[in-house]
């Protein structure tokens, strides 16, 4: 039987180019299905029909109705959850807990939020008077920036596709999503239910291929009026030059090296758990995993110990199998880069705590791109190590004495996407967190999130903040209106 064939979503129908190539899965390298790569006309269609759908039937709706279209695209995301939840463990090989738990049900529910956001959306208004006694209105109409290319990474496929499309329809734009080549499944499912529901067409486009080939033909096309891109910052930069040719709005998440500081007051055994967590979720494929540790001198010891017993408990395995916390690396390539990572450690004189090396198997997952969780200490915060992402389970942990020299630790890197820390000291965690350098500091915890609340990062890790008011903001443009009131 012939592997399922993947294509694009362009103005209301599926095209496929005749170009294939093949989606692994990650647990046992087997083929999944064949993706369709676009072409220039396929996305030159994309454009122009995104363009006229946002300036017709989309763009005419009320945001009424455009909201509730979306609330019909997340009715039938629900209805056909266990589809999507299949497609995501396929192309990620994560654990069947995180994507039943995170990863779909925040998929769809990014699209009733911010299609509720969108419908009570604020502007601004002035009474504006001047010296003479004449008196102007002042108002702003929010209007959508118009075509808008959402770049999605593969580490949380759907989960983060959505965050960016359904605050951008919600605004009135028509999208261009391009997913990863590496997991393509959930987009496709997603253009059907779009399909299926009744989007207009060209509002909601999908454009399917690898980055090289296809991405860059759509951050470079005069047609594109916007760009939002989650993923590593060597590719953000690459995107801002082509978007700086015709200046165009530019959202982007990038990568991350983040820190967690455990200080001498810290509940420890809590401590351990979340860095645990923060270090090892889904594989350490998380922007905002853990890969530094700074631990107080006097629970450097039981830190240590205690992170190891966690690491070393960890079950590896078949993401549907009762009990596994971590799956594959997503790809060949991946897994390759980041044991180049541990390898490195070992050449700048780390101590491997744990892990450090690929887990065995006896069956199909030998084939597969399977990673041990790891512990490292004894490098220096300057080291390669300490300042390069890895984007894989492993952490290094450190000793600090002082709160002054532990900030200015965590801060010695060119990336601020996030970072934790753990005390039961409410002073010092309000005093510690503004002055770390991340666009969001957790205390006490990880990983959760108000979807109403500013997201991004600082320096490499990012340009512009998404959540809340501040998507709306990004895929909206306020045009001043003033009106002069006469006596």
């Amino acid at each position: 039987m012939s592997a399922k064939i993947l294509t694009s979503y362009v103005d209301g129908q599926f095209m496929d180019s005749g170009v294939y190539f093949d989606n692994i899965n990650p647990v046992n390298g087997a083929v999944i299905s064949q993706i369709a790569e676009a072409n220039s006309e396929i996305i030159d269609v994309a454009v122009a029909s995104a363009r006229h759908a946002q300036q017709h039937e989309w763009g005419a709706m009320s945001v009424n109705q455009r909201c509730a279209l979306l609330h019909k695209v997340a009715d039938r995301m629900s209805e056909r959850e266990q589809e999507f939840i299949d497609a995501e463990i396929n192309d990620t090989g994560k654990s069947l807990f995180q994507v039943e738990t995170i990863d779909i049900p925040r998929g769809t529910a990014n699209f009733r939020t911010f299609a509720d956001m969108a419908k009570f959306a604020e502007s601004e208004t002035f009474i504006t008077e001047m010296p003479n006694g004449d008196k102007a209105l002042n108002y702003s109409v929010n209007k959508p920036l118009g075509v808008v290319a959402v770049i999605s990474p593969w580490n949380l496929p759907l989960l983060l596709a959505t965050w960016k499309i359904a605050p951008a329809m919600a605004c009135g734009n028509s999208v261009i999503l391009k997913p990863s080549e590496e997991t393509s499944s959930t987009a496709f499912l997603l253009a059907q239910v779009m399909d299926e529901v009744g989007i207009p067409k060209g509002a909601f486009n999908l454009i399917l291929g690898r980055g090289k080939a296809v991405g860059n033909a759509i951050t470079s096309h005069q047609g594109i009026d916007a760009i939002t891109f989650t993923g590593a910052s060597c590719t953000g930069k690459q995107i801002m030059k082509s978007a700086s040719d015709t200046v165009k709005p530019v959202s982007f998440e990038l990568g991350g090296k983040n820190s967690a500081i455990i200080f001498s007051d810290a509940d420890l055994n809590k401590a351990i758990n979340g860095v645990a967590r923060s270090t090892f979720t889904n594989c350490g494929q998380v922007c905002l995993c853990t890969e530094k540790v700074f631990v107080h001198r006097s629970l450097y010891q039981s830190f240590i110990e205690g992170l190891k017993q966690q690491a070393e408990s960890i079950k590896i395995g078949y993401p549907k199998e009762e009990g596994v916390f971590m799956g594959p690396l997503v790809s060949k390539v991946h897994q390759q880069k980041v044991l180049s990572h541990y390898q490195l450690a070992r050449d700048e004189g780390a101590t491997f705590i744990t892990g450090g090396g690929v887990p065995t198997f006896n069956d199909e997952r030998k084939n597969g791109f399977f990673i041990e969780p790891t512990v490292i200490t004894d490098l220096s915060d300057d080291s390669r190590t300490n300042q390069e992402e890895i984007f894989g389970p492993i952490c290094h942990v450190s000793i600090f004495d002082d709160e002054s020299e532990v900030i200015k630790r965590a801060n010695n890197t060119q990336y601020g996407l996030a970072a934790s820390i753990w005390t039961e000291n409410l002073a010092r965690a309000h005093r510690v967190a503004p002055k770390i350098d991340a666009g969001i500091v957790w205390v006490n915890s990880w990983f959760l999130r108000d979807l109403r609340t500013p997201f991004g990062g600082v320096k490499l890790s990012g340009v512009g903040r998404e959540g809340g008011k501040h998507s709306l903001g990004f895929y909206s443009e306020p045009t001043n209106i003033c009106i002069k009131i006469d006596e």
